[in-house]
């Protein structure tokens, strides 16, 4: 079944949704003040060189420079002069291409390495490294030697760079891993001439934004439309699969429409329902999920179903569709770690064994990496998802101050941007003389300051005054726009 991917697009925050046949299966959130910069590629400048620690400090471009220590020089490494001081290695003012490992914590800078590691969808490419290696989740030595050899006979004959297999890559064509091959190689190709005509310090190579990912990782013949509801950013993804990802390219299509993008496809309220404690299945049944630190627990009830025929044949199609939501809920939530699964208990051997085959079954829509066991002696499923990224709770919601961390709310920047997203939605409805927002006193505050810009950009844009007011008796989440 073909995808639909819609992307949504503000200064402050890409969101993305996969939909299939109109129901949202995925939601990925990537927000411009939280974007890491490991992975991001630099040609920096050494700044001081501490034999005493056998490190140095070298200038990227960044408030504070960021940090290299001589085990991280694989350059020297590689060659056999591991023994080799820093000092015989670097000078000050010398310039050289780093990649950063690890991101800029409290006082101290960003953590450097010169074995630059560039990740496509299926491979990472190792440009210093003419090695072939392969990702420890794959565990089968047979399948490892297989997968190593096709590679090994679809490079071109002048590479020299090395390749890690990654665990997506298990069930890839041939035609997949070239793709990857060319993407890096091309990717690389643009690095390395940048570096050489541009001074240092500067960044050279920045890891893809979400959307660009999105192109990137789903690109494939059977993917539906791409739909970006920017222009600026429309215009960015189609020059860049227009370089690296063709295939995708004249799927791409600019939203003009005057409702909201995620209106229109009702996700905002898919968003709500995945933030909710409760999810109701159409049979009356519901499902309660709590995510704690350390496991997720789903729990199936049938709530106000009474079947048809017996009590075991309702509790069996009860739990027929639970899996079924449970699957999309995972993904939708992107919930990772040990996950248990409260299935409704049942007698019959057989039925047990049709639940967790329509939920093996479902599970196999699913790009992350899983392990799911049969029915222990209590009736409990136990799975493991991998963590690729923040919930979607962890995303948008806090620890509620109230509640003692009981709980969560959304944070003061979520509803900022839900405010903003508001007015612009009336706007485009009525022509008032001036919009009041009524929130909470962190809300305002953050407004006042941080997001700050953003207001006054959007009261630019409807070209309309936007006032401000603290309500005390509001909480973080209650807000109000009022049209004067």
């Amino acid at each position: 079944m073909s995808e639909d991917i819609l992307i949504n697009c503000t200064p402050q925050e890409t969101r993305l949704a996969i939909l299939q046949a109109g129901v949202v299966q995925e939601l990925h959130i990537e927000r411009m003040q939280n974007r890491g910069l490991v992975g991001n590629i630099y040609v920096g400048k050494v700044a001081r060189v501490l034999p005493g620690m056998q490190s140095a400090f070298i200038q990227i471009g960044l408030e504070r420079a960021a940090f290299l220590h001589v085990a991280d020089i694989w350059e020297e490494r590689h060659g056999g002069d591991s023994g080799k001081p820093i000092e015989k290695i670097l000078t000050e003012g010398q310039t050289l291409l780093v990649q950063v490992i690890k991101d800029p914590l409290g006082t101290k800078g960003a953590r450097l390495s010169t074995q630059v590691s560039i990740a496509g969808r299926l491979l990472v490419y190792l440009p210093h490294d003419p090695h072939i290696g392969i990702s420890q989740r794959i565990e089968d030595e047979t399948e490892r030697q297989l997968l190593r050899e096709r590679l090994a006979q679809l490079l071109p004959p002048e590479e020299t760079g090395g390749y890690i297999i990654r665990t997506v890559a298990e069930s890839a064509s041939d035609a997949d891993l070239l793709g990857d091959v060319e993407y890096l190689r091309k990717l690389w190709h643009d690095i390395r001439g940048r570096a050489l005509t541009t001074g240092a310090p500067a960044l050279l190579h920045e890891d893809l934004s979400l959307a660009q990912r999105a192109l990137r990782d789903f690109s494939r013949e059977d993917l539906g439309r791409i739909i970006v509801d920017s222009r600026e950013n429309f215009q960015i993804l189609q020059a860049f699969a227009a370089e690296y990802t063709p295939m995708v390219h004249s799927k791409l299509e600019h939203y003009t429409g005057e409702r909201p993008l995620f209106d229109l496809h009702n996700i905002e309220e898919e968003i709500e329902h995945a933030l909710a404690r409760r999810v109701n299945l159409k049979s009356g049944g519901y499902l309660i999920m709590d995510q704690t630190e350390a496991m997720t627990t789903v729990d199936v009830n049938t709530g106000g179903f009474v079947g048809l025929r017996s009590f075991d044949d309702t509790i069996f199609k009860t739990n027929l569709e639970a899996a079924q939501v449970i699957a999309r809920q995972l993904r939708l939530r992107n919930l990772g770690g040990i996950i248990i699964i409260d299935f409704i208990d049942m007698d019959n051997l057989d039925h047990r064994a049709a639940v967790l085959a329509e939920f093996n079954k479902a599970l196999a829509r699913d790009r992350t990496k899983m392990t799911v066991s049969d029915f222990s002696a209590l009736g409990l499923v136990e799975m493991t998802r991998k963590r690729t990224r923040e919930s979607l709770e962890h995303v948008l919601c806090e620890t509620c101050k109230t509640c003692g961390g009981r709980g969560a709310v959304k944070t003061a920047r979520t509803v900022c941007y839900e405010i903003l997203r508001e007015i612009l939605r009336e706007a485009r409805q009525f022509n008032p003389r001036e919009f009041r927002i009524l929130a909470s006193q962190t809300v305002i505050d953050l407004f006042l300051e941080e997001e700050s810009q953003p207001l006054a950009m959007l009261g630019d844009f409807i070209g309309k005054q936007i006032s401000m007011q603290v309500e005390s008796s509001y909480g973080q989440e209650q807000y109000d726009v009022i049209l004067m």
